[in-house]
């Protein structure tokens, strides 16, 4: 087996990524929310609002996921599909995870995953970025595996919230929201929508306090449903330089977050509104009703909303493809459906030209050459073809219920060998591949 191999097949390798929670780190959050208030009050200013409590995930004070180095990867290039990075967006927005497949080791000591030697060598602004990004990556793939378990038997989407938030309210001056709505569904029934925030760090574990109490504020920032009712999830990953990777957690239950079905609403185009960025707090005894800079989605638009964050869900999906025409129809003028409808050009965007057959799916993607160590790679992203032709066709109803009756709920990597390369699949569909560039014949 040649050194470029074994390098992709550990891509693939199953590894587990510790998952903490419990009373111990929700009282040192409240610690941190507490010094951080008082600095605040200090320069006589506001403190922000704030979950009121955040409390241990429930029955997982410790716990592990299993994960492979690639679905991270993959994790990640799904979440920042749609972050309109450029004209070269197809390095930005599709390639931005590759260039941490050598930063994760998961063949340390009792098999948990940590930063490779590699991983560690990063330095000055890209530590940064390493941490914000991975910290995305670790953050899906744990809060994933939470709610599955919570949620058995649902499929679980994770939205980009400012794409969401952008096609009913201005986003200008408004500091505080969330990084992305999950999605918790089944087809044709009602949905529990979960504001989260996923953070990063590469230092001590008490660095995650201010990261989570930092979260608690922009999960506040957005009400579904009843004042203050609606569920929240904020993770901070421990990027150590010497030991395993951790992910911290904590969440904010609630009764809210709930919305229809509106299953007759996700094949059309939908407009964008024109909302306050005001949350409704009811008046109390002898108190009047007071308005709140946020996002309130109140029941007459909750239908709307529930739309809106399928709809988006689909566009970053048919965006890993490289397919931009095939996005643009699925957002609004306000979330950036221009964006998608310029030329493409390869050289410097993505386009979906590739068809493969990967773990005996047929595919259709794009791809983007690269070296790894010296060596050329191929990396392909896309979506299972009878799923991208149901999307193409602007049925999305019918796309839910397909993937939810063909797709495991839970994401897995393997070695392809017929495509001889390493193959990760998500419950969406969508695949991302790696392999060595096979010369042409």
């Amino acid at each position: 087996m040649s050194d470029l191999e074994e390098t992709l097949r550990r891509l693939v390798d199953p590894s587990s990524v510790e998952l903490s929670s419990g009373e111990h780190l929700a009282g040192k959050v409240q610690s941190a929310v507490t010094r951080d208030d008082a600095r605040w009050k200090e320069k006589k200013q506001e403190p922000p609002r704030r979950k009121p409590r955040l409390a241990p995930l429930p029955q997982m004070n410790r716990a592990s996921v299993g994960v492979a180095p690639l679905s991270v990867l993959h994790a990640l290039g799904r979440a920042i599909s749609l972050d309109r990075q450029g004209s070269v967006r197809g390095l930005a927005e599709h390639w931005g995870c590759l260039k941490y497949a050598l930063a994760l080791d998961g063949s340390q000591a009792q098999d948990h995953m940590a930063l490779s030697p590699e991983g560690r060598s990063t330095q000055r602004q890209h530590k940064t970025v390493q941490a914000h990004e991975l910290g995305v990556g670790f953050g899906v793939a744990a809060a994933e595996h939470f709610l599955r378990e919570r949620y058995e038997g649902h499929r679980v989407s994770f939205v980009p919230a400012e794409v969401v938030l952008r096609s009913g309210w201005p986003l200008k001056g408004l500091r505080y929201r969330p990084r992305f709505f999950v999605e918790v569904w089944k087809p044709g029934e009602r949905a529990q929508v979960i504001p989260v925030v996923c953070k990063g760090h590469h230092g001590r574990r008490s660095s995650s306090y201010p990261q989570l109490a930092s979260a608690s504020a922009h999960v506040e920032a957005v009400h579904i449903g009843p004042w203050n009712e609606t569920p929240a999830l904020v993770l901070s990953t421990e990027l150590s330089m010497k030991n395993a990777i951790v992910v911290h957690a904590l969440a904010a239950d609630g009764d809210g977050g709930t919305l229809p079905a509106a299953e007759e609403k996700l094949n059309s185009t939908l407009r964008d509104r024109s909302m306050p960025p005001q949350i409704t707090k009811p008046a109390g005894s002898g108190t009047p009703e007071e308005g709140l800079t946020g996002f309130h989605v109140l029941s007459p638009h909750d239908e709307w909303f529930r739309a809106v964050l399928a709809r988006t869900d689909a566009a970053g999906l048919v965006a890993f493809t490289g397919d931009s025409s095939a996005t643009a129809p699925y957002l609004t003028k306000q979330q950036g459906r221009g964006y998608y409808t310029r030329q493409s050009h390869a050289a410097i965007s993505s386009v979906r030209d590739r068809e493969h057959t990967l773990l005996g799916v047929p595919c259709v993607g794009t791809e983007h050459v690269f070296r790894l160590n010296g060596a050329r790679v191929e990396a392909f992203s896309g979506l299972a073809e009878d799923l991208f032709d149901i999307l193409e066709q602007g049925r999305l109803d019918q796309y839910r219920h397909e993937v939810d009756a063909q797709y495991a709920r839970h994401p897995y990597a393997k070695w392809d060998r017929c495509w001889d390369g390493a193959v990760s699949v998500r419950p969406d569909g969508s695949v991302l591949a790696i392999r060595r560039l096979k010369p042409e014949s």
